[in-house]
């Protein structure tokens, strides 16, 4: 990109099936994150479809499994060396500190550290170390003791070592596992800052009292809106216009239980009763 801003770059991987969050995303996304002031380069991916989010450039995977649509992505449409990953259904509920991210932008690309992991979980064990970034410890994964060493929440990536966890037609939740099995043997060094809530959840490093972490909820589940989005549903009532539809609609669906796409979410088949209707049809 000609206006590039430095080697980073923000990309938040939406698949076209969800294009209902879109909006939610980009209103949340704008209100809490100043693009203006945290210097990497943004890009929305989308399928095949259109996608016009303010301050975003939309790349095109075209269709495919998970893990081939990441890569195409990562290979043909991102020229940037590092890639701060995002999903559409991770709204952000606090303000971000540009400063914060600057400070550690500047920090991977001079240390050329390969994962950084900005969400807290209890699945990790980390270590605590001297450096800290506005009072947050950049603390080291216990590889042994962690889980999903490869998870899709936020994290900040050297783009090779993320292509090199991709192998072909992964979906999303083989590809977590696998590479998580896959990383395990390889042993690398993956960082952890706890600076965003992910869904609440406390932090787990030894930080400075100070630390004023953000937050994102992640508001969907099997391809339909979960309790998360409550809140922000709240928030948007208060709009007018555009974005007071936008309430409403997603109000429909959460009371009626509907997919993305606006379809009845497909009724759970009680395996039991099935086989013993086949007997009974015998």
């Amino acid at each position: 990109m000609e206006d590039k801003k430095n080697n980073i770059a923000l990309m938040v991987h939406a698949c076209d099936r969800y294009k209902f969050l879109y909006k939610g995303f980009q209103y949340f996304f704008l209100k809490n994150w100043d693009i203006n002031a945290v210097k990497c380069n943004y890009y929305f991916a989308t399928e095949e479809i259109d996608a016009t989010i303010p301050g975003f450039q939309n790349i095109k995977s075209g269709k495919g499994e998970w893990s081939d649509r990441l890569a195409i992505l990562l290979k043909e449409k991102i020229k940037e060396d590092y890639v701060l990953y995002f999903q559409e259904d991770m709204w952000l509920t606090k303000k971000v500190n540009a400063n914060f991210f600057n400070k550690l932008f500047e920090l991977m690309l001079a240390n050329d550290w390969k994962q950084v992991k900005l969400h807290s979980s209890e699945v990790y064990k980390t270590k605590e170390s001297k450096l800290f970034i506005e009072g947050f410890n950049v603390a080291e994964i216990n590889n042994e003791e962690s889980g999903f060493l490869m998870s899709h929440q936020v994290t900040l990536w050297k783009k090779s070592f993320l292509i090199a966890q991709l192998l072909k037609h992964e979906h999303p939740w083989r590809n977590e596992r696998k590479a998580t099995k896959r990383l395990k043997k390889l042993n690398p060094v993956i960082y952890h800052i706890d600076y965003f809530a992910e869904n609440g959840k406390p932090a787990i490093n030894k930080n400075k009292e100070s630390i004023d972490r953000s937050e994102y909820q992640t508001i969907s589940v099997n391809g339909a809106l979960n309790d998360n989005v409550k809140p922000f549903i709240n928030t948007l009532m208060h709009e007018t216009g555009e974005y007071l539809d936008y309430a409403k609609e997603l109000k429909e669906h959460y009371d009626h239980n509907l997919t993305h796409d606006g379809k009845p979410k497909p009724r759970k088949v009680d395996i039991v009763k099935k086989i013993k209707n086949w007997i009974l049809q015998k």
